[in-house]
């Protein structure tokens, strides 16, 4: 009887001991308090190293520096200018080619009431093909 109480007791000290382990892990990564991230938001505002919100920011979470131009705005406007006459300019957004290159508009050989045309016999015949779905080819 004196060893199964041994046994108890000491099986109930390495519970207490596994326990308060534990308890303490959990406490030190514990996450932290709203007060603790605002303080270490000002912190790192005033030192410089606050990181810009979005995508902005480089991959180490470090902050961006901005870039600098090397033109005046008024050598920028003159360049721009010059290649909109020459039509080198891209369009705006993601309609340029793959290559990056300027995509120049295609003039169309047929007449509106033509296209309408073909439009309303390939109708007739199914072969259109439905919105979003890509070419059969």
């Amino acid at each position: 009887m004196i060893m199964k109480t041994a046994l108890t007791a000491l099986a109930a000290a390495v519970a207490s001991l596994v326990t308060q382990a534990a308890i303490a892990q959990d406490a030190a990564s514990a996450p932290k308090t709203r007060a603790q991230v605002k303080a270490e938001t000002q912190a790192a505002r005033k030192a410089g190293t606050l990181a810009p919100a979005g995508e902005a920011g480089d991959a180490a979470g470090g902050s961006a520096k901005p870039m600098s131009s090397t033109k005046t705005r008024a050598e920028r406007k003159a360049e721009t200018q010059a290649a909109r006459k020459e039509g080198a300019l891209a369009p705006a957004g993601e309609a340029g080619d793959a290559a990056g290159g300027s995509a120049k508009p295609m003039n169309s050989t047929k007449t509106r009431a033509a296209r309408k045309a073909e439009t309303a016999e390939a109708r007739k015949k199914g072969e259109l093909q439905p919105a979003g779905e890509g070419s059969n080819k």
